[in-house]
């Protein structure tokens, strides 16, 4: 058995090719972004192989952006999922399309793109011929695909309907973690540990930090009183799956508390919103009833068309913001961003990861400058962060996801991290279990 790793830099994809035998039919785990798929393709092609099933473990855009690219290249096989999960990449998928369109458009129309002409990755088109091919499985069902190859999903926390995989293929125990949330998630339950695997790939974004222990809920009431003070706006970067409906869940906290003011509490971001209707189909999945995702929603003002942002911009009264990208990569935000950034009485707010290279992260590290469209802006906005707010697990997490093994796994594979984060938590792992751990590189072929 082959397998293939795509962990890209950034983790902006973390793709795996498994191929029980060479030059036959292959699977795929995770097709994220297709910003490497050329070199995926390429590979597929050359050793002959067929991809005939996909795995998403959740709906973010690193774990399912590839499939419009895959399909419309002729993939037809199974694309298997949790019921939320496919919900979920349905509202990112087509979102994603939507916004590669319209700024496709804008690039062309401004000409600040360095392609000629400026076209999207994928478009709405293209994601209509991958929705037909998922394929919804329950949590911990053995489903077979072929005489040696079956798996079931089991509970990774992260974000609604998020899941692992245990992947049996010629008599080996594949489990791959997916994305795996904080043991004491605001709004999830504890993921569910594995109990047998021959080979295990973990993901590792926090691989070498522990969130804090600090109270977001005071964090978030004194940043907003201090901003109303100046008669500021608070912009609040998330992503529009789970963060949006964390921070909104806090702020509702808050408000019955008395504890903030009395001030519009905007949510900017057509996806977050239709994300709070999968909150409400899928109770069973998450820590809320439908009565109190109903009292939570009452709060906000829930924004869809873009001539409501516009307003919401130009609206001088204080306000709080909260409107996608997390990472500030593209989405409303960078309307928000382009009329507040350069205000001193103004705050912007990160709440999740920020990934080496996006505009959140050189906030992060105090840009003094943010480009957006082509143009500079001078940040004069203050900036912070609430850490612990992440959907990931930190180091304390991951070590503890891997508690309940029976057995000593032949190997354990650290992706989805920077290089530094997955080489620490593999000297824990090491130090804790005595587990034989490596880092894959891109494109390193594993021979089982």
């Amino acid at each position: 058995m082959l397998i293939r790793s795509f962990p890209a830099p950034m983790f902006a994809t973390n793709c795996w090719v498994i191929a029980p035998a060479a030059g036959g039919e292959c699977i795929i785990v995770d097709p994220g972004m297709p910003d490497i798929s050329a070199d995926i393709e390429m590979i597929i092609e050359e050793s002959k192989l067929k991809p005939v099933a996909a795995f998403i473990t959740h709906g973010h855009l690193d774990h399912c952006g590839w499939l419009p690219k895959l399909v419309n290249d002729g993939f037809r096989g199974k694309i298997f999922c949790t019921s939320p999960t496919k919900e979920i990449a349905r509202v990112i998928l087509y979102d994603s399309a939507k916004i590669q369109e319209e700024e496709a458009q804008r690039a062309n129309k401004e000409k600040y793109s360095k392609h000629e002409p400026a076209i999207p990755l994928y478009t709405v088109d293209d994601v209509n011929k991958v929705i037909p091919l998922f394929r919804v499985v329950d949590l911990d069902l053995d489903i077979t695909i072929t005489d040696d190859i079956y798996f079931s999903f089991f509970y990774a926390s992260h974000i609604i309907g998020a899941c692992s995989i245990s992947l049996h293929v010629n008599n080996e125990i594949l489990v791959f973690s997916g994305d795996v949330g904080q043991d004491d998630d605001v709004l999830l339950f504890p993921p569910v540990k594995p109990k047998k695997a021959d080979y295990i790939f973990i993901e590792s974004t926090y691989g070498n930090r522990l969130h804090p222990k600090n109270d977001p809920l005071f964090d978030l009431e004194l940043l907003i009183n201090n901003t109303f003070q100046k008669n500021g706006n608070v912009v609040i970067p998330s992503f529009a799956v789970e963060r949006v409906q964390t921070v909104m869940y806090l702020l509702w906290q808050l408000k019955k508390q008395d504890r903030i003011p009395n001030i519009p509490y905007i949510i900017d971001t057509p996806m977050g919103i239709s994300v709070l209707q999968v909150f409400q189909q899928n109770s069973k999945w998450h820590k809320l009833t439908n009565a109190e995702c109903e009292e939570m929603c009452s709060m906000f003002t829930l924004i869809s068309d873009y001539r409501d942002t516009i307003e919401v911009i130009y609206d001088k009264k204080p306000k709080v913001v909260i409107a996608a990208s997390g990472m500030i990569t593209g989405g409303r935000v960078l309307s928000y961003l382009e009329r507040y950034i350069s205000k001193p009485e103004n705050s912007v707010l990160l709440v999740g990861y920020q990934a080496e290279g996006t505009r959140g992260r050189k906030l992060l590290e105090g840009a003094k400058e943010l480009k957006m469209y082509g143009k500079y802006y001078e940040v004069k906005a203050s900036i912070f962060l609430i850490e612990g707010l992440s959907a990931h697990g930190d180091q304390k997490d991951l070590l503890n996801w891997l508690s309940d093994l029976t057995e000593k796994p032949k190997k354990i594979f650290l992706i989805h991290g920077e290089n530094m984060a997955s080489d620490e938590l593999r000297l824990k792992i090491k130090e804790q279990y005595n587990y034989n751990c490596i880092v894959p590189y891109l494109g390193q072929v594993i021979e089982i």
